[in-house]
């Protein structure tokens, strides 16, 4: 028997299968599609690590199966190579991101080549290249037409090392997420997209759509939906009011206090000139701070008390207003009414500031007194007192009375509330679509923008912003020109809007000179629709639409949607978001991109999370070429679920190997001489192909593995190599090992066709139960062999030891005297010897 030259193997199978447009479907006449879609990476390395692998396989292992399954898969790839991962890698390495994704795409395809994905090379989608950036900036425009897309001067989150501004979801406590640089805050002009006009659609749905319940559950918490209400107060000695949103309007008679955010407009119409000088400090200090920093439980409060007082309508009471940089502006009004019996952040401030603390509600345990530790502070249940109206009654019961009450009486607005907030879209970096917007002064001056010329679509009030002078560029795509000094230089604006020959343009609307936007778009933009464009890149349409209608009708939405758990609140929740504002514009006919999305879990190395500092990353290429891709694939599916957190060991692919190479030898010496299967191979035949099957479609790749372990060793202990049971166990194996199973199949068993497209087995029914089992042999708790018996044999303590001390891998090892022997029934047997 020849050695297993797994390279020799693996090169013949991939090169046949890109020849012969193996996993290339015709999309028009395709009958049963299957649209399987693995998250395109960033190519913002020389190469993809072993976790890429991971993931990835694990998303080519489920199309094969479905396409064994009689299914037309599609399986594309591409490159998210727009953004501030590549232009970083770019820099690192001294080159124009140009040059480098050049170099790196070629090297990632070719990697994702050897790896045997059944990718339909044909049909791929790089994110910076013009004749898809078109589309994306056609996307903003879409935006703009519709009213979802604006811009404001807004307190912002700055990266310091990146020199742009970050999205809130791209903030993870308080630091940069993809440098982890600590981030600040700046006022700037942005552009922003409605999203949150699409808060309560995005939260509705959740419940339709087949995801992985933990990437549903920070979606959920995103959103955060909170129902409330709006409280009016007036301010004493003016004209002014101040409205609190608050969930707890039960608590409302515990009111001691109002706290304004530092950016509220209310604060220069209400000051007091002796309270003037530390305010206007206070809310300079507090704009350099981050929002996770002003947020962060436990920080000591921080506040400035301006002088003027709201009166609580419910009692007459004055509530002094403060300002705090705990309040956000853009969460909920940017104002609070503070409560600190009922609230520890409240309690808190109080606390800190000497402001009086009143209870309103007593707990379970029935503590009246006054509230002087936070311990006492009673936030969620109990009754209410000191609240006239509402004395005696349980909170729930109170907060929809006092509801009624206020609303009844003019003071309050229901309201809901949500913690999502609108979409940050401006990047001031060079490396992305640059946005397309012109402003002209001219038009300006005289009010005139694009909304004032006509009527958005979507969304009519556009009250909250400056537009005038703004117009939408129509003439796609606005090409990004080529620079060598493409740096950012941290000061608000991008490299672009250090080129004149870039930004000096003609108005669309007077053909005054005007100035087109500099700042280009998130690159979250380009992987929002990117899975629309790949059925349609060889479309003869594709150069006029977006997206073919036809193709777009009949394989969209994807199928199965396979990424990681990191990208709940980001990608995956702009892209929900996009495909429900195209269909709100009936430009296609669903309103979710995935309906089935499978959040696979994180490969470690060793025990520890793989990094370049710790010098634990894995490249496959060397595992490739030492151990080969089927081994490599078949480790990385077996070492655990591909839900968890998976420890790649070099010991364990080795020992992989070991089993790849003991599989040639079984399946390589298959011979349709043999007619015979023994009755305990083809019971435990059926009951591999039904335990695969299952697991397969649950993604259990590790336990499938396990079972085709099993089986192998069934084979080998019976020296079983007939047809009938080589051939469905080469099929059962063919999704993780694709290319030693497409030589068994082709070259030892030589069917003419791949058996990709082979017809996946089916089980009998009749033949899963077990007639037989398998009895562990053990001499002093060493397994030494094991016995395939009967079910009436495995009972009996003589039969099953008269075979055990048959065997020849038992009997030199027990020796001139047997201590005792333990038998457990249909379990094991166990000899105990002296040494």
């Amino acid at each position: 028997m020849k050695k297993y030259d797994h390279q020799k193997v693996e090169k013949k199978w991939q090169e046949t299968w890109e020849m012969s447009g193996l996993y290339t479907p015709d999309l028009n006449s395709a009958n049963k599609k299957f649209y399987n879609l693995w998250m395109f990476p960033y190519p913002s390395a020389e190469g993809l690590h072993a976790g890429h692998a991971f993931a990835s396989t694990g998303s080519d292992a489920f199309g094969r199966y479905m396409r064994m399954q009689g299914m037309s898969v599609f399986q594309p790839i591409g490159y998210d190579s727009f953004g501030i991962h590549s232009e970083n890698f770019a820099i690192k390495v001294n080159e124009t991101p140009q040059e480098m994704l050049a170099r790196t795409t070629k090297n990632y395809a070719h990697q994702l080549k050897t790896l045997g994905h059944a990718y339909d090379w044909t049909r791929t989608v790089t994110t910076s290249e013009s004749n898809y950036y078109r589309w994306t900036q056609w996307l903003f425009v879409q935006m703009f037409k519709n009213g979802l897309a604006y811009r404001k001067s807004a307190s912002v989150n700055w990266c310091p090392s990146c020199k742009t501004v970050l999205s809130d979801e791209q903030v993870i406590n308080g630091e940069c997420e993809r440098c982890g640089s600590k981030v600040e805050m700046r006022q700037l002009p942005q552009w922003f997209f409605r999203i949150t006009d699409y808060a309560e659609k995005l939260l509705q749905n959740l419940d339709k759509i087949d995801w992985t319940e933990k990437v549903k559950i920070a979606q959920r918490n995103w959103i955060g939906k909170t129902e409330g209400i709006n409280i009016t107060y007036k301010i004493e000695d003016t004209n002014e009011t101040v409205t609190c949103w608050t969930s707890r309007p039960d608590t409302n008679f515990g009111a001691t206090f109002i706290v304004l955010a530092p950016e509220s407009p209310l604060i220069d119409k209400i000051i007091t000139s002796n309270q003037k000088l530390s305010v206007q400090q206070y809310v300079e200090s507090s704009a350099k701070k981050s929002k996770e920093e002003r947020i962060e439980e436990g920080k000591k409060k921080t506040g400035v008390f301006t002088g003027a007082y709201a009166i609580n309508n419910l009692n007459g009471e004055r509530l002094p207003i403060w300002v705090s940089d705990f309040v956000l502006a853009e969460v909920g009004t940017g104002a609070v009414v503070g409560v600190p019996g009922h609230d520890m952040r409240d309690f808190e401030f109080a606390k800190e500031f000497g402001i009086q603390i009143r209870r309103v509600v007593v707990g379970k345990n029935g503590d009246k007194d006054e509230i002087s530790r936070p311990e006492q502070v009673q936030e969620k249940e109990g009754k209410m007192m000191n609240s006239q109206i509402l004395d005696g009654m349980d909170i729930l019961e109170a907060k929809v009375k006092i509801m009624e009450y206020l609303v009844e009486k003019g003071w309050g607005v229901l309201e809901t509330n949500y913690h999502l907030r609108d979409w940050l879209i401006s990047r001031q970096r060079y490396w992305g679509p640059p946005i397309p917007m012109i402003y002209c002064e001219t038009c300006a001056k005289k009010g005139i923008s694009w909304l004032t010329q006509n009527k958005a679509k979507l969304h009519n009030d556009h009250s909250d912003w400056e537009h005038a002078g703004w117009f939408p560029e129509d003439n796609l795509p606005v090409e990004l020109p080529k620079l060598v000094d493409y740096k950012p230089k941290g000061t608000g604006r991008g490299p672009l809007d250090d080129h004149p020959e870039f930004y000096k343009v003609n108005c669309p609307h007077c053909g005054a000179i005007a100035k087109r936007e500099t700042d280009v778009s998130d690159t979250f933009l380009d992987s929002s629709w990117y899975f629309l464009r790949y059925p349609s890149t060889d479309s003869i349409q594709n150069r006029d639409l977006a997206w073919d209608p036809d193709i777009t009708k009949k394989w969209l939405p994807v199928d199965l949607y396979f990424g990681g758990a990191e990208h709940s609140v980001l990608h995956l929740m702009y892209a929900r978001f996009v495909t429900q504002m195209l269909y709100d514009m009936k430009l296609v006919d669903f309103d979710e991109p995935f309906p089935k999305f499978f959040a696979h879990g994180l490969m470690i190395k060793d025990g520890a999370k793989m990094s370049k500092s710790r010098g634990n990353v894995v490249n496959p290429d060397v595992y490739i070429e030492k151990f080969g891709a089927d081994t490599l694939r078949l480790y990385l599916m077996f070492m655990g679920p591909m839900d968890g957190y998976p420890d790649f060991r070099d010991t364990g692919i080795e020992g992989m190997r070991k089993f790849v190479n003991r599989l040639w030898g079984l399946l390589s010496t298959a011979s349709d001489k043999d007619k015979t299967v023994p009755e305990e191979v083809r019971r435990k035949l059926h009951q591999t192909i039904k335990k695969v099957t299952e697991d397969i479609k649950e993604y259990r790749y590790n336990t499938s593995i396990a079972a085709l372990m099993e089986y192998a060793n069934i084979l080998k202990e019976t020296n079983c190599r007939a047809i009938q049971a080589i051939e469905p166990f080469v099929q059962l194996l063919a999704p993780f090992a694709p290319h030693l199973t497409e030589e068994i199949w082709r070259e030892i068993l030589h069917k003419k066709e791949s058996i990709h497209i082979s017809t996946w087995p089916t089980f009998d029914e009749s033949l899963l139960e077990n007639n037989t089992v398998v009895i562990p042999v053990q001499v002093n708790g060493k397994l030494r062999t094991t016995l395939t018996l009967s079910n009436d044999e495995a009972q009996n303590k003589d039969t099953v030891e008269k075979k055990a001390r048959e065997a020849e891998a038992v009997a030199r090892h027990l020796g001139s005297q047997t201590i005792k022997t333990v038998f457990v029934p249909g379990k094991l047997i166990n000899f105990v010897v002296k040494p």
